[in-house]
């Protein structure tokens, strides 16, 4: 049995991409547009989500507040946060931050 992952993305492309390589990767995973449908998800019984993969800027909510919410509902699950964001408050962070820097020519 493979873990339950859920990715929290506002980009349609991203969390899909993200989501297909995961499950590739042979992980049960759940999608989430914002923090919502994320709730909804971490709530909705079954198999327990045991990652939680979230922006950090979310419409409505930042990522930070959504992990904090996710940790209070189940302190044991891990939480890794993504962010094309230069200025990042690190020490709101409860997880790794997986940060894409722009280069130039692509910018």
């Amino acid at each position: 049995m493979s873990e339950r992952i859920l990715v929290v993305e506002d980009d349609d492309a991203l969390r899909y991409a993200l989501s297909r390589e995961l499950e590739a990767a042979g992980y049960d995973v759940e999608q989430a547009r914002d923090y919502r449908n994320a709730l909804d998800v971490l709530e909705t019984g079954g198999k327990r989500v045991a990652v939680l993969v979230v922006d950090l800027l979310l419409p409505g909510l930042n990522g930070f507040a959504l992990a904090r919410m996710a940790r209070m509902r189940d302190r044991d699950i891990k939480i890794i946060h993504l962010t094309g964001a230069d200025d990042i408050p690190m020490h709101e962070a409860n997880g790794p931050i997986l940060q894409s820097r722009c280069q130039q020519r692509f910018c």
